[in-house]
């Protein structure tokens, strides 16, 4: 008789006898992590994990390694990848989930705290992670694919936000990794682009885009956790009043200083001189800063000669002659105040202007409620937190503009707005009462930063996490072998 044969007939009572003291150690680890996440999940369901665990160690009446026995040797190594690679994606989709996540700065919103091509370790942990909202999804890949393209989950089941407990919450100043709040609904030839802007801007609303299916591809929609994870920092909290006045904040009427290395944008006037490369590195001023790509793969540097330039345009622009000659500007140049500083004293520059945008130029937040804020003078708006009660009983139209989103959208509500009236789950509403806290969210480049100012708020269920460390740094403009790697930044904090 063979000993598996044997091994097949042997009783629970004489298994367990015959299991040796490495089993029972592997046992208890698996046990002891299981009831801790189970208490820190609050999830009694985790528990169902220990009788299988007892199985794979003690008991082993499922042949669960049964391919590690079998004399042909093709499917012995072909299930011992399988069983490698299975491991392998349970452990990141739980790493994942849980503890940590990698993501790539993609733009320059937040320079120069973050910068485009850092690589940050994101923790789920800082505020508690997510309990999985859309379960069966592929892991490292947000919504789709990688190569094969097309979606990487599945629609259901769907489970409602829960989150665990972390090590805090979110604070002003922090920088923020979230699912993006408009990105739930997805034009998908124009991803890049926020699809309510794309409304906005087509004569026929949205009627417009979802009719052009060329033009905008198909029109999804996604799960929250399913969403393009964005990053910004947290400006604006639950219950606050935020307003901007000249490119500075005020939260409640009261003054916020501004990020060390928060940006602007300015108009810099040479007496003629052509500011070199070397001299834009030396500033910390990237190539993506001072520069458009042209469609032939050339550059073309945000400059312009103001020979033959008539005195009254340049006045309009404020800019003045000197002794005849006009000289030159660059402009849209994003600067930090040292940045600003260090330029001026450059013997060659006549003036710095900061970019004042004029109201009406472009769309701000809320969409559908006409203003005349910019992204330097904008709001006041109030930010909503749970528990917290909006009535209707005036400014009805601006209140609608700006919360029906949230109410709808985001909490889930049939909304509606005729003749004056709200109407909230076919009901008639004098007011409401928001069951998520909400945050403002901000790019440090404030002048170059599509942010809550365009989008509105963040609810409290789209927060992923905050970035921690940066692992990786790389320059875009630059070879291996020629500075690609900003070593510098290489293990530095995020946290800035």
């Amino acid at each position: 008789m063979t000993k598996t044969a044997t091994t097949n007939k042997l009783t629970l009572s004489e298994r367990i006898k015959s299991a040796t003291r490495r089993q029972w150690v592997w046992f208890i680890v698996w046990t002891l992590a299981t009831l801790l996440f189970a208490f820190w999940a609050g999830s009694i369901w985790t528990l169902v994990l220990i009788p299988l665990f007892f199985d794979i160690y003690i008991s082993k009446f499922v042949a669960w390694s049964w391919w590690k026995k079998t004399k042909n040797k093709a499917v012995s190594k072909t299930m011992e990848w399988v069983d490698a690679i299975l491991f392998a994606l349970v452990a990141v989709y739980f790493i994942n989930t849980f503890f940590f996540q990698n993501y790539q700065i993609p733009t320059s919103s937040l320079e120069k705290s973050l910068l485009v091509g850092d690589f940050l370790a994101v923790s789920k942990l800082s505020y508690g992670p997510r309990a999985p909202m859309t379960p069966l999804s592929f892991p490292l890949a947000q919504h789709t694919m990688p190569i094969i393209g097309g979606k990487s989950y599945i629609d259901k089941p769907q489970w409602k936000y829960r989150r665990l407990k972390g090590f805090g919450e979110v604070k002003r100043n922090d920088i923020v990794v979230f699912n993006f709040p408009a990105g739930d609904t997805v034009a998908l030839n124009m991803q890049a682009i926020d699809y309510y802007l794309l409304c906005k801007s087509n004569p026929n609303g949205s009627v417009g885009v979802r009719s052009n299916k060329k033009a905008y591809g198909d029109i999804v929609f996604r799960p929250v956790d399913r969403r393009e994870n964005y990053v910004k920092r947290c400006i604006g909290l639950p219950g606050e009043t935020i307003e901007l006045r000249d490119d500075n904040v005020y939260i409640d009427g009261n003054l916020i200083p501004s990020p060390k290395l928060s940006q602007l944008t300015y108009m810099i006037h040479t007496d003629g001189t052509i500011i070199s490369e070397n001299i834009f590195q030396e500033l910390g001023i990237s190539k993506d800063d001072y520069s458009i790509p042209s469609n032939n793969g050339l550059v073309t540097v945000k400059m312009q000669d103001l020979a033959g330039i008539d005195s009254l345009s340049m006045a309009n622009s404020g800019l003045k002659q000197r002794n005849g000659n006009s000289g030159r500007i660059y402009y849209n140049i994003p600067l930090t105040e040292e940045m600003l500083t260090k330029l001026k004293e450059k013997p060659f520059v006549w003036d710095v202007i900061k970019d004042v945008e004029q109201p009406g130029s472009s769309y701000y937040y809320p969409l559908n409620h006409k203003t005349d804020w910019t992204r330097s003078d904008f709001g006041p708006l109030w930010i909503p937190q749970k528990g917290a009660t909006i009535t209707f009983d005036k400014d009805i139209n601006f209140k609608v503009a700006a919360y029906e989103r949230c109410i709808k959208n985001y909490e889930g509500n049939d909304f509606a707005y005729r003749d004056g009236k709200v109407i909230i789950n076919g009901q008639p509403a004098d007011s409401y009462t928001f069951k998520y806290d909400y945050y403002f969210m901000m790019g440090d480049n404030r002048h170059n930063s599509a942010d809550s100012r365009v989008w509105g708020f963040v609810p409290e269920d789209h927060i992923v996490g905050q970035p921690m460390l940066i692992w990786l740094s790389l320059e875009k403009d630059k070879g291996w072998f020629n500075g690609k790697i900003r070593w510098k930044r290489l293990f530095n904090s995020a946290k800035k």
